[in-house]
């Protein structure tokens, strides 16, 4: 039998959790995936099929605010900036959405960070 790879798993999961978790005008869904070295979150409305927002560790605007921190503190940061572009959009509630991740390290400290900056979920 061959050996399973992570990311297959990975995405076997976020299927899983995708069958229950749907965004929508009112509620989109805040979407999460990292690799070993950035982090990336959009905020979707999935009926239009569109990405409403997005904020990730390699945004222009974001890449000089995320030199010397760490990885979480980063992670924390993006949380906190995909809020407050949600907020000037009038977006205040969401659905979380962890991409078939564990919810601890990196992609809790987005939820803090974007709970921080004012999401609701």
């Amino acid at each position: 039998m061959a050996k399973k790879s992570r990311s297959l798993a990975r995405e076997r999961r976020h299927v899983r959790v995708r069958k229950h978790v749907s965004g929508t005008a009112s509620r989109p869904r805040l979407n999460v995936f990292k690799s070993l070295t950035s982090i990336y979150a959009q905020i979707i409305d999935d009926v239009q099929g569109n990405t409403l927002i997005s904020a990730s560790t390699i945004d222009k605007e974001m890449r000089e605010k995320m030199k010397g921190l760490k990885k979480i503190e980063q992670a924390k940061a993006i949380g906190k900036a995909v809020a407050e572009r949600a907020k000037s959009k009038g977006i205040s509630s969401v659905v979380f959405d962890r991409g078939g991740f564990r919810y601890v390290g990196r992609v809790k400290a987005l939820a803090d960070g974007a709970r921080e900056g004012g999401l609701q979920f």
